[in-house]
């Protein structure tokens, strides 16, 4: 399978998905330490690709959505953006009330 077809089946394949560098439990930088803490914070059940552990995913996916830097966040299909970004969003309530409403989907 191509990998930009591998990277929309990922973005497609759950409501949040979080493109980061590591794991929830071991974030490798710290802008994907802070995605997984917002999200968290959020109440978001989501999904992660470690984009350290697929590098093909790595190389293609900033040219799949014209976002060049990780994390990168997809609620429903649809890019969010980065980390700051996604702190902008955190801190004006947006954040959580996407999550909340793919989540009642």
């Amino acid at each position: 399978m191509d990998v930009m077809e591998r990277i929309k089946q990922k973005v497609e394949g759950a409501p949040i998905v979080l493109f980061m560098k590591g794991t929830p439990q071991f974030p490798m930088c710290g802008f994907s330490a802070r995605a997984v803490q917002a999200l968290q914070q959020s109440g978001a059940r989501f999904e992660t690709v470690d984009v350290l552990a697929d590098p093909e995913i790595r190389q293609h996916l900033p040219r799949y959505a014209n976002w060049p830097t990780f994390p990168q966040l997809y609620i429903g299909g649809e890019l969010v953006g980065g980390c700051d970004i996604m702190m902008e969003l955190f801190q004006r309530g947006e954040l959580q009330q996407m999550v909340k409403d793919v989540q009642q989907g």
